[in-house]
């Protein structure tokens, strides 16, 4: 046996921001990896990292019987596991890790057990730099014992991962916390604002927050993007306008919930002005770029 496959065979659907990272770092750490992405440049990028590229969604999960999903829409979630489901497989695991809605992750769920397979909703924390380092938080949730099995592969890309329990727990934690996440970045880019507004040069500012009380995970990521003054390349985390995807999950789960959330729903009109100022391809760290516009603010 290779040493690329001593560790086993496991399917990627999805090799995007997250997904190519977490393919390469798996098949660094000696598994075989299986991938596959409607993008040519994405699958090209995979598979000079070690990743075997095969044709379709289907073709992956013939090849592994665990499988991991990291998708930009509802829409590629349907079309994956219809693929999955049809593929005449015995029995499969699959890792949903993308943030979508619970309607979307329960249809694709049940479609799945009625073809003799199981879905586990297991979004992640972490940006796509976290990744490269595998700093990724796992929220698992659905069948105990499949999440039991996976733990080994779990520590080949991430930090910790936890087993929430019933399906559909793993999406609600992330809805939390990217609620924060998208809090924290705002208010990261409005501080930056203020200091450079006052005078203050922008890579003292973080240096200098970076040390203090008002850090946060999030400013540690995003700071270096805002005192750069840089969003877009090959260094982008999570784009403006797959993150706007995220933003209308969250604010629908908490009306359905009835929750208030003023500071969350203020900062939707700031990533909406990103969308409409050309930064839709940019790291959501331009929302830096937005408030210096609205201050006044040239660099």
């Amino acid at each position: 046996m290779s040493a690329a496959s001593a560790k086993g065979i496991v399917g990627v659907v999805g090799l995007g921001i997250m997904g190519g990272v977490i393919a390469k770092n798996l098949a660094t750490a000696g598994w075989r990896v299986v991938g596959y992405d409607i993008d040519a440049a994405r699958t090209a990028e995979a598979k000079a990292a070690g990743v075997k590229t095969v044709a379709n969604a289907a073709a992956v999960a013939a090849a592994a019987e665990t499988i991991m999903t990291s998708l930009p829409t509802p829409a590629a979630l349907d079309v994956t596991v219809q693929a999955i489901a049809g593929a005449n497989v015995k029995r499969r695991v699959v890792a949903e890790c993308s943030t979508f809605s619970l309607e979307d992750k329960t249809r694709a769920e049940s479609l799945l057990r009625g073809a003799g397979h199981v879905l586990l909703d297991c979004p992640l924390s972490g940006t796509g730099a976290q990744a490269r380092t595998k700093d990724l938080v796992i929220y698992a949730s659905g069948d105990k014992a499949s999440i039991a099995a996976l733990r080994p592969l779990f520590a080949d890309f991430s930090r910790q991962a936890y087993d929430l329990g019933p399906f559909g727990n793993g999406s609600k934690m992330k809805f939390v916390a990217n609620l924060l996440v998208a809090i924290h970045n705002v208010a990261s880019a409005e501080a930056f604002v203020l200091g450079m507004k006052a005078g203050l040069d922008p890579r003292q500012i973080y240096d200098l927050i970076k040390n203090g009380a008002g850090n946060s995970r999030v400013f540690e990521l995003r700071g270096p993007f805002m005192a750069q003054d840089r969003y877009g390349g090959d260094n982008v985390t999570m784009k403006v306008g797959m993150w706007q995807k995220d933003m209308s999950v969250i604010g629908d789960f908490a009306r359905k919930s009835g929750v208030p959330t003023p500071l969350f729903s203020a900062t939707e009109p700031i990533y909406a002005a990103a969308m409409s100022t050309g930064h839709a391809g940019d790291d959501t760290a331009s929302v830096c770029a937005v408030l210096e516009a609205m201050a006044g603010i040239k660099r």
